[in-house]
C-alpha cells in the first residue's frame, strides 16, 4: 500500500490518550504530541494523570500513567470526557483506561509485554488480543518494543535502554495519523539528549521509525486531519496551569514595581510553580526552597515587610500548616500571595489527582477572625490573569490573598495568546514615604507623626512602611494593634473596631460584577461555578442546549468578597445548579449568605467532571422543573 492509496478522513476534534507504566515516557510523548498540535494551531485541552507513588509497582493497575489531549478545529472547553484513541503500552495500561474508550475507538497496544505473568499483573486470566473481550474497538496489536530495538540497533545500546525509546516510536506513527508536524519534536530531541549522541540518535531514530511504519504497513487504511481553529490574531504557545501563574506572579512585579520573593516548600501538584520562577533571577525574582511550610510562608511575609510581593506555593496539608502566619498577615496587614494548588484530600490524600475541596478552608482556616481574599482561575491560561488580579487586590488593600488552583488546571495546558506586557495595567504600591497625621497642641503647636494603622478612606488600607526609611519606626507583631498607632492594646473596644474593620476591608474590595451567560433570556436553570469547573460546565451547557434545554451558565472569580451583583443573579432563576468537585462548599456558602436552594452537583473522584455526564443532569433538572408546573414560570 501507497501514501496515494491510503484513504484521508476529515474530522473536527479528537481525543487520544497515551498510557504505559510511569517509566515508559507517557507524561513527555503526551506532552511532544501537544506541541506539536499546538504550533499546528488545533485548540486543545490536555488532561496528565499519572501515580502518587516515585516507583509505583511496575506492569500494576496503581503505577500506570497516562497523558490524554483533546484537539479540534474548533474552540474546546475540555481535554474529553472519553477518548476515541487509546495507545496502551503494556496490560495495566489497557485494562486500567479501557473502560473509558468510546464503543469503535482505536486501540493502539505494544502486544510484546503481553506475557503471562504481566497479564496476571494486570488482573487478566487470559489475554484481551486473543478472546472477545476488545470485539467493539478497533485493535492494532503491534510489537511496539520488538520494532523499536530492532530500528535503533546499529547505535549499540543495551536492549533495556533501546527499548525505552518504543514511546517515540508510539508518538511517530500517532504523528502520521494525525498529521501533526516533526520538526520540533526531532529539534527537542537533539537538544535535550544532546550530551547522549546514541541516545539521541536512537529516539530520533524511533520517532521516525513510527512515522514511516504508519507510512508504508497496511495495517492502517486510514490518515486523519483535523484543520486548525480559528483564533484572533496574536501570538500563541501552549502553557500548563502553573507555568502561566508563574508567569502571572513575575508579571505581578513587574507591573508594580516590587522585587518579586517566593518562599516555597515542594509539595505536589505546586511545585513546578517554584521550578518555573526559579528561572526568571533577571527579572527580579528570588525563589527560597524552605527546609518546611512555615518557614516558607515566615520569610514569605518577613520579605513582604520588607517590601518585597512575598508570595508562597503549596497544596491543602501546607495551608494547614501555614495558617497561624496567615493569621498574622491579616493582622498585620501587609500584601501576601498564597497560592493553594488544591489536591484531594484529606491529610495525604490523593496527591496526584485534583480537587476543589480548600475553599472552606482557604474562608475560614485560622483562628479569630481573619477574613482574606479568594481568587480562582478557570482555566490554565487563565491562572496568569488570576495570579495578576490576586497581586493587585493584595498590593492594593494590603492583606494576604489566597488564590485556589487545583491539580488540574496546574498539570493541563491549552494555547495561550501571549499578551502585550505594555498593556498590562500598573500596580501602584504607594509606600509611605513621611509622617502622616499632624497633631495640633493646645500651645498652638504641631507635631507631624506616621500612624501605621491610619487607614485610606476609600480600601481601608493601612500604609505600607518598609522598614529602614527614617520616621516610619513602628510597632509589629502577632498582638492585637490599638487602632492608629498600632500600638499593643488589650482594650476590648479596640479588638472589636480592629476585626469590624479588617472584616469590612475585605468586603469593600472592588470586584466585576458576575456575567451570565443567557442568550434568549428565556433560561430558568443557572448552573454556577468556579475555578477549574469552568470548561466541564461551558461543555456540558453546549451540549445541554443543543438538546433544547435553555440553560444559563456563570462562573465566579471572586469567591471572597462575592460579585455584588451575586444575590441578584441567582434570585433571577428557579433553579440553581452548583457543580463542585467536593462535597458542596460553595453550595453551603451560597444557601447560607443569600438563602438560596441551591442544589449541590458533586464528584470526588480525583478526575474532573465530563461534560456529557452534566448535560444529562442539566437536562433531567429542567424537565423535573417542567413536570413540577407545567412549564410556566
Amino acid at each position: 500500500m501507497t501514501s496515494d492509496s491510503l484513504r484521508v478522513e476529515r474530522l473536527d476534534r479528537v481525543v487520544i490518550r497515551f498510557a504505559g507504566d510511569s517509566g515508559d515516557g507517557m507524561q513527555l510523548t503526551g506532552d511532544r504530541f501537544t506541541s506539536e498540535t499546538a504550533s499546528f494551531g488545533n485548540d486543545l485541552s490536555t488532561l496528565p494523570n499519572f501515580p502518587a507513588e516515585i516507583r509505583a509497582p511496575q506492569g500494576t493497575l496503581p503505577g500506570v500513567s497516562s497523558f490524554q489531549v483533546h484537539f479540534a478545529d474548533h474552540d474546546i472547553l475540555t481535554p474529553g470526557d472519553r477518548p476515541d484513541v487509546l495507545v496502551a503500552m503494556n496490560p495495566a495500561a489497557l485494562a486500567a483506561n479501557l473502560p473509558d474508550l468510546r464503543p469503535g475507538g482505536v486501540v493502539i497496544v505494544d502486544s510484546h509485554d503481553f506475557t503471562k505473568r504481566n497479564l496476571a499483573k494486570a488482573g487478566y486470566t487470559t489475554s484481551p488480543l486473543d478472546d472477545e473481550s476488545l470485539d467493539d474497538y478497533r485493535v492494532h496489536a503491534l510489537d511496539l518494543t520488538g520494532t523499536t530495538v530492532e530500528a535503533v540497533a546499529e547505535f549499540g545500546l543495551s536492549r533495556k535502554d533501546a527499548a525505552r525509546s518504543k514511546n517515540m516510536f508510539a508518538l511517530g506513527l500517532l504523528s502520521w495519523m494525525y498529521g501533526r508536524p516533526t520538526d520540533g519534536t526531532i529539534d527537542y530531541l537533539e537538544t535535550k539528549f544532546a550530551s547522549k549522541p546514541a541516545i539521541r540518535d536512537a529516539n530520533v531514530t524511533a520517532f521516525r521509525a513510527g512515522w514511516n511504519f504508519g507510512e508504508t504497513t497496511e495495517a492502517f487504511a486510514v490518515r486523519y486531519e483535523i484543520a486548525p481553529a480559528p483564533m484572533p490574531t496574536g501570538r500563541y504557545r501552549n502553557i500548563t496551569g502553573n507555568t502561566a501563574l508563574a508567569y502571572g506572579l513575575v508579571a505581578a512585579g513587574r507591573t508594580s514595581g516590587l522585587p518579586l520573593f517566593l518562599g516555597a516548600y515542594p509539595i505536589t501538584p505546586a511545585s513546578d510553580v517554584l521550578h518555573e520562577m526559579s528561572k526568571h533571577k533577571n527579572f527580579g525574582v528570588t525563589t527560597f526552597q524552605a527546609e518546611d511550610e512555615i518557614a516558607a510562608i515566615g520569610a514569605a511575609l518577613g520579605a513582604s515587610f520588607g517590601g518585597h510581593l512575598g508570595v508562597t506555593t503549596t497544596s491543602g496539608p501546607g495551608i494547614a500548616l501555614k495558617t497561624e502566619t496567615i493569621g498574622l498577615a491579616v493582622m498585620l496587614e501587609l500584601p501576601l500571595l498564597i497560592v493553594d494548588v488544591q489536591r484531594g484530600g484529606p491529610s495525604t490524600g490523593l496527591p496526584t489527582k485534583t480537587e476543589q475541596s480548600d475553599l472552606l478552608q482557604a474562608m475560614y482556616g485560622r483562628n479569630g477572625e481573619a477574613p482574606v481574599p479568594i481568587v480562582a482561575p478557570a482555566s490554565p491560561a487563565d491562572c496568569f490573569d488570576a495570579a495578576v488580579e490576586a497581586a493587585r487586590i493584595a498590593i492594593t488593600y494590603r492583606t494576604p490573598v489566597m488564590l485556589l488552583s487545583d491539580g488540574y488546571l496546574a498539570n493541563g495546558s491549552e494555547p495561550w495568546q501571549i499578551p502585550d506586557a505594555s498593556t498590562l495595567p500598573a500596580i501602584d504600591p504607594a509606600f509611605a514615604t513621611g509622617p502622616n497625621h499632624t497633631t495640633t497642641h493646645d500651645d498652638g503647636t504641631s507635631t507631624e507623626e506616621f500612624l501605621p494603622y491610619l487607614r485610606d478612606p476609600e480600601t481601608l488600607a493601612r500604609p505600607w512602611a518598609p522598614p529602614g526609611v527614617a520616621g516610619l519606626e513602628h510597632r509589629i507583631g502577632g498582638i492585637e494593634k490599638a487602632d492608629r498607632t498600632g500600638n499593643i492594646s488589650y482594650d476590648p473596644d479596640n479588638h472589636d473596631r480592629m476585626v469590624r474593620l479588617r472584616q469590612a476591608k475585605i468586603d469593600g474590595i472592588a470586584v466585576h460584577d458576575l456575567t451570565v451567560d443567557d442568550p434568549d433570556g428565556r433560561a430558568r436553570i443557572l448552573v454556577l461555578g468556579w475555578g477549574s469547573t469552568y470548561g466541564p460546565i461551558g461543555a456540558g451547557v453546549r451540549q445541554a442546549r443543543e438538546m433544547g434545554v435553555d440553560v444559563a451558565q456563570a462562573h465566579l472569580r471572586h469567591l471572597n468578597p462575592f460579585p455584588a451583583n451575586l444575590g441578584e443573579v441567582l434570585r433571577a432563576y428557579d433553579q440553581v445548579i452548583i457543580p463542585e468537585m467536593n462535597l458542596g462548599q460553595l453550595a453551603t456558602l451560597i444557601r447560607a449568605r443569600f438563602l438560596i436552594d441551591a442544589q449541590s452537583y458533586n464528584k470526588v473522584s480525583g478526575m474532573p467532571f465530563g461534560s456529557d455526564e452534566l448535560a444529562e443532569h442539566i437536562a433531567k433538572a429542567a424537565k423535573s422543573l417542567d413536570n413540577a408546573d407545567g412549564g410556566t414560570r
